[in-house]
């Protein structure tokens, strides 16, 4: 049985003053925290009692708490029924901030001040936005924690609380995304839960399409219809390498006995299920009119977990019109199809409002990928350092799929960008990182080697050096890898080290005292790596559950 209470020496944090301690419950793991009924289809109340060292701040997913100083004790309640994965504890070096008024970020010291300016007020206006389309928010307050760079998914949304990972805040339009998924899960997946682990959809789907219409209302539709599209490459390229009919792409997975519902997680999951919740909202020719539809549907099943039946029957009882032109039955469009059928998604949304955006991105990768190519017209064209972060990855996510590009495209890619892209966000370098070891471009190896010397978080890690693997600089990869295994977490290290060993004989014994299993928001995309000789990486999954 997996084992999923991180235990982290203070070497593996970012203040490297205390230790740290956290749970991750999504998808089975709570089992071995406490005695559950470790399913989504039970819900309970909770109440836990947590005894720690002075100095060490106790937090937990739960609507009440309280601290008896001279005792050493929190005491912590959550009064709403939730399922077994959303129980959640945090233990550190953690101080907070008000940034408003139902909402606190805490951090370790030498990141709050980052945390707070990168959050202060705004999520409140995200809450706010949320509320005025879904109804109230029932959990009080929302809170959240920036955990060091171990933690192994990007974000997670335990109520009151979420978890994220303090190495997205640098990169802000993935943090803003990030953090307002998470928001979304307070009324789809958190307040109205998903009964088996075979229709995760209803609460990542869901979730993504209401966190597209929070930032639609608060950023504008340009910006919502540039990230998606974002995201449905990256689904089309996730599609390519698994296969159009590989069942994983259902939205109704068969759970076979045995297996981790958490191998289930991918692009799927939250890209097609999106779609079909996308093209729900259409057929009601008003997305205000699916928003009161969705207000209904949380009022009627918040604290309890449904099927996907309930939410289709809900909502053609909602609409009658609908029901009465069997909109369920549409040829090709059957709702049945939509749920069990393989392959991409029976219906796309028009991103067309997101053109002014997403064209520059399309002009600027016909210019570097035309033959012949005219390197000073493609130079001149755009100044990448003006451009959204979501432009700059679309862009350097084609050339990644483009790999390996000519030699005299990647030496003049280089010359114009490499520079450029140094000082941008660690998402953004991850991506140009990747072109440079896919075209084994060695002027620029010094940079992946750099990047991974000061990267301890597997969001990063893992893809490169499954590329490194893929390719002829495994050598390469392995002197970084014993240079750096000391700055990595045991689960990390042993995940690299798998990956490192394939197609080698077993690599020395190093000491990985305490690892456990590879943490299950991970295992499929360890897996598929694995069978696709690395060409799927976690830059392809969004793994914010």
């Amino acid at each position: 049985m997996p084992t999923h209470i991180w235990w982290l020496d203070p070497e593996l944090t970012y203040g490297n003053a205390k230790p740290f301690v956290f749970t991750q419950g999504h998808s089975v793991c709570n089992r071995s925290f406490f005695p559950c009924f470790d399913t989504p289809a039970v819900k309970c109340t909770y109440s836990a009692t947590v005894k720690a060292p002075a100095g060490i701040q106790v937090l937990m997913s739960a609507t009440q708490s309280s601290y008896l100083e001279e005792e050493g004790v929190y005491q912590f309640y959550m009064e709403y029924p939730v399922p077994a994965y959303l129980v959640a504890l945090v233990a550190g070096d953690l101080i907070h901030a008000d940034i408003g008024p139902r909402s606190r970020v805490w951090a370790e010291p030498c990141l709050l001040p980052t945390a707070i300016s990168k959050l202060s007020g705004i999520v409140e206006r995200w809450l706010t936005a949320a509320e005025s389309l879904y109804g109230p928010y029932i959990w009080g307050r929302y809170d959240i924690v920036f955990l060091p760079p171990s933690f192994p998914i990007v974000a997670m949304e335990n109520p009151c609380l979420t978890f994220i990972i303090s190495s997205i805040l640098e990169s802000d339009e993935f943090l803003i995304i990030d953090v307002i998924h998470e928001v979304a899960h307070s009324w789809f997946g958190n307040a109205v839960t998903n009964a088996t682990w075979e229709e995760m959809w209803l609460s990542e789907g869901l979730a993504t399409y209401a966190q597209r219409r929070i930032t639609t209302e608060t950023y504008g539709a340009a910006f919502t219809c540039l990230e998606t599209a974002f995201r449905l490459d990256a689904l089309h390229r996730q599609m390519k390498l698994l296969g159009e009919d590989n069942p994983v792409s259902k939205l109704q997975v068969k759970l076979e006995p045995g297996v981790n519902p958490s191998n289930l997680m991918n692009l799927f999951t939250y890209e097609k299920g999106y779609c079909f919740v996308y093209y729900l909202s259409q057929l009601c020719g008003d997305p205000r009119h699916f928003d009161s539809f969705l207000r209904a549907y949380i009022e009627k099943y918040k604290f309890t977990s449904v099927v996907a039946q309930d939410l289709l029957d809900s909502f053609l009882n909602f609409f009658p019109e609908l029901k009465e032109q069997c909109v369920e039955s549409k040829a090709g469009l059957e709702f049945e199809r939509w749920l069990n059928a393989t392959g991409p998604p029976l219906a796309e949304p028009d991103l067309s409002q997101g053109s002014s955006l997403t064209r520059p991105v399309e002009t600027l990768f016909k210019l570097w990928t035309t033959e012949p190519l005219d390197s000073v017209a493609a130079a001149s064209s755009v100044d990448l350092t003006k451009w959204r972060t979501f432009q700059t990855v679309l862009f350097l996510d084609r050339l990644l799929d483009g790999s390996p590009l000519p030699h005299e495209v990647i030496k003049k890619l280089s010359e114009c960008y490499s520079s450029q892209l140094d000082s941008m966000n660690a998402e953004i370098r991850i991506r140009w990182l990747q072109i440079v070891v896919r075209n084994d471009y060695y002027p620029d190896l010094y940079k992946v080697r750099r990047f991974l010397e000061n990267q301890m978080s597997r969001m990063y890690t893992i893809p490169l050096y499954e590329d490194l693997c893929t390719g002829t600089l495994k050598s390469f990869a392995l002197e970084i890898f014993y240079q750096t295994q000391n700055q990595l977490h045991p689960n990390l290290r042993k995940t690299i080290q798998q990956i490192l060993s394939q197609g080698l004989n077993p690599l020395p014994a190093i000491d990985t005292t305490a690892v456990t299993t590879d943490t299950p928001a991970m295992v499929l995309e360890d897996k598929v790596s694995e069978a696709t000789n690395g060409a799927i990486s976690l830059r392809d999954v969004n793994v914010s559950a």
